[in-house]
């Protein structure tokens, strides 16, 4: 389908990536360092707690598109996605490009298939961006080689996480460069920290120079004619459980059920209330395959005092784990003075946020 240019149109870039590669993380740099670019997202959770939607929706504010307990790929119909797009590109929003930032678990193509279906005229698509965790790359291959597909469709590609590999990443950045078979650029970052013009600036237009058309998805396609649209979707292969409550929960015992951990248990990310143990701040939480980190954040003032935690695994056994981490609550007003050392063992740095400079980084 072709996009005639309007008096404004708006470019929507896709950004997709593995569970944990640090999409939200370089959604957020953009936020805070766009040039003076105004940013509308729709962020595409997956559980019924969106703690990716929550953790960009203080710089968004009104320009926050948040679609939970689901994969945007899995829409019925792509004129939902339309009514999104109508609100972030409408001229009074100022908004002057989107980011879809997907779920780990969607199909980037079928996210692509539908910005390019779209008949709204005030958008045009802006290109495909995927995040590669360059420590956790072998191992994602191993187990989805579906993400050399990916790859192999994306427009740009953001190796991020390169602080945590031998020698600079040089074997990783070589091999996803072979596998971006359509010439995508191959960015190196750390902390999800790109030039945001290598997003901003994809020349949306008729010629669509090195950009997905339709032949592009066809080409790409499995799994449709046997198993259904979806059958070969990741998500197909993953349990997600959200866990939420209003007792803080025990340091303690929290990093005990973290230790124990099972393997199909890949991604933990979201929010804890310590209650006495940190008055003054939450702890989001964000746990990729071993690797562990936690951030505290001042509670905001009036603020309800939840834990919301969403687990994402395979083969996992959602109902013990539910059980886990009841078991970590604690009723109790007083804090036993040591019972945050497991914990603020994995801080990164007790001044800097996720967003800072010059913190440490630790492994489980």
């Amino acid at each position: 389908m072709e996009h005639h240019p309007t008096s404004r149109q708006i470019p929507v870039v896709v950004l997709a990536g593995f569970l944990g590669s640090g999409k939200t993380t370089l959604l957020n740099h953009l936020l805070h360092r766009g040039g003076g670019s105004r940013i509308g997202a729709i962020v595409n959770d997956f559980g019924a707690i969106e703690i990716d939607a929550m953790a960009v929706a203080g710089a968004l504010g009104d320009s926050t598109v948040s679609l939970g307990n689901g994969c945007l790929c899995c829409a019925v119909d792509a004129s939902e996605l339309d009514v999104y797009l109508e609100r972030l590109a409408n001229p009074g929003t100022g908004v002057d490009v989107v980011v879809i930032e997907a779920s780990g678990l969607a199909e980037p193509e079928e996210l692509v298939r539908m910005l390019l279906a779209s008949e709204h005229p005030g958008i045009v698509y802006g290109g495909l961006v995927e995040v590669v965790d360059a420590a956790e790359f072998d191992d994602t291959r191993a187990r989805h080689p579906e993400i050399d597909r990916h790859l192999a469709l994306a427009d740009l590609v953001v190796v991020n996480k390169l602080d945590r590999v031998a020698e600079g990443g040089a074997r990783v950045l070589g091999l996803v460069r072979s596998l971006s078979d359509r010439g995508a650029a191959v960015v190196p970052a750390t902390y999800g920290r790109i030039d945001p013009e290598f997003l901003f600036d994809c020349r949306p237009g008729a010629e669509r120079i090195g950009q997905l058309s339709f032949d592009d998805l066809h080409d790409h396609r499995d799994g449709d004619a046997d198993g259904g649209a979806h059958a070969g979707h990741l998500h197909t292969a993953y349990d997600s459980l959200s866990f939420a409550t209003a007792q803080p929960l025990d340091p303690r015992r929290l990093m005990a059920f973290l230790d124990s951990r099972p393997e199909g248990l890949y991604r933990i990310k979201g929010y804890v209330d310590f209650g006495p143990y940190d008055q003054g701040n939450r702890y989001a939480v964000h746990a990729v395959g071993r690797f562990l980190r936690f951030y505290p954040e001042a509670w905001g003032r009036g603020e309800e005092r939840l834990t919301q935690l969403v687990l994402i695994g395979s083969g996992i056994d959602a109902a013990e784990l539910r059980k886990e981490l009841e078991a970590c609550t604690n009723d109790s007003p007083h804090a036993d003075e040591h019972g945050m050392w497991g914990v603020l063992r994995y801080v990164q740095g007790l001044t800097e946020g996720p967003d800072g400079d010059g913190y440490d980084r630790y492994e489980a």
